[in-house]
């Protein structure tokens, strides 16, 4: 295949992830956003004046990025595992891969198409807590390329499960036992310099946390971890999950066996 046509299956791919979660946007942006508005009701406008400042900040100016972080992981992911599932149920994955399109096109369409989903949901979400908090974002490239980078390995994270997956029961189990817990455990909701020592370093552990600080950072000007670490863990899971997620495709794992 020369450029042009390489080019051609990409924006095809993309176009068909983009318009796949777009027509039902009913089912894929607003659900959560209502979900997110109610935190923000919740713990934001109920729970945080009495817990009063976090950091130097509302409670509610706090958790608004860890939130928007947290939407744009989770439908980044979900995007990528139910499409990929879906397309390799019909049996249409197999035609991709035995076509002349190269396999990181391939990926790369699904991935963008995840990346979309996520932050259009994401870019929702600020703009619905702009009505509970007065957000004045510090670093905007920061927060832009954080988001970018959290949705792009979420969604390597959701391709993987989708080669993985057997039923449609299987895409469930990683985001209900794995990504919850990592996300609510990842300093959504409070700063880990609240934890003891020894819980503080077990945090340190759950690469999402590197994520919610990163993003935090971009919004709100600090951060418990250095910018410099979040961005590093985030690239290297994207490099290591990337190559694993080529290796795959390559070798048909999941769908020609």
């Amino acid at each position: 295949m020369n450029t042009q046509q390489k080019w051609t299956a990409y924006t095809t791919l993309l176009i068909r992830e983009v318009l796949r979660f777009s027509r039902i946007w009913i089912q894929t942006i607003l659900p959560p956003v209502i979900t997110t508005a109610l935190y923000f009701i919740i713990f934001g406008n109920l729970i945080g004046p009495k817990i009063g400042q976090m950091e130097g900040h509302n409670y509610i100016d706090f958790i608004v990025p860890g939130l928007i972080m947290m939407t744009v992981i989770t439908n980044s992911y979900a995007n990528v595992v139910s499409s990929f599932y879906g397309s390799k149920f019909q049996g249409n994955i197999a035609e991709m891969l035995v076509s002349p399109t190269p396999n990181w096109i391939i990926l790369a369409g699904f991935i963008s198409g995840g990346v979309a989903r996520g932050m259009a949901v994401g870019t929702a979400v600020t703009l619905v807590s702009l009505f509970f908090s007065n957000l004045s974002i510090q670093h905007l490239f920061v927060m832009i390329s954080i988001g970018l980078l959290t949705s792009m390995l979420f969604s390597l994270a959701g391709l993987i499960n989708g080669v993985y997956a057997r039923s449609f029961d299987d895409i469930s189990i990683v985001p209900t036992f794995v990504l919850t817990p990592l996300t609510y455990l990842g300093g959504v909701f409070y700063s880990i310099s609240m934890l003891p020592l020894f819980w503080q370093k077990v945090s340190l552990l759950n690469p999402v946390l590197y994520m919610v600080n990163g993003f935090r950072y971009g919004i709100l000007g600090f951060a418990d971890i250095p910018l410099w670490v979040s961005y590093l863990i985030i690239i290297t899971f994207i490099l290591i999950l990337g190559s694993f997620s080529l290796s795959l495709l390559n070798r048909g794992v999941g769908i020609r066996s």
